[in-house]
């Protein structure tokens, strides 16, 4: 069982995840972070990082957000692997509360 990044993340990309993470399984976006379900090693350690909370394991993702698994799954394969922290996008903090911001993903 991999664990997800869901859409809290979205136009925020917190990268607190990605110190803690052994196995560098984080994948980046122009503006989401996915996990590789291929190298996750289901560690959690991410889980307590993400300052959004929006990371889950495969079986707990929220009702609504069950899409992210493939989503997260799809774009892993085509996104490269980040292995340090980087800067939070510009306007994070306006974003981290915002819902529904599916249509705000860039591929």
């Amino acid at each position: 069982m991999a664990y997800v990044v869901t859409e809290p993340c979205i136009k925020c990309k917190y990268t607190d995840c990605v110190d803690v993470c052994p196995v560098d399984c984080f994948r980046e976006g122009p503006n989401f972070l996915v996990i590789d379900p291929d190298e996750c090693i289901d560690c959690t350690l991410c889980v307590a990082e993400c300052p959004v909370e929006a990371i889950f394991a495969e079986d707990d993702v929220p009702d609504g957000q069950q899409h992210f698994t493939a989503l997260n799954a799809e774009l892993a394969k085509l996104w490269k692997p980040i292995v340090e922290r980087k800067d939070p996008l510009p306007d994070a903090d306006e974003w981290s509360k915002a819902k529904d911001k599916l249509d705000k993903l860039e591929r």
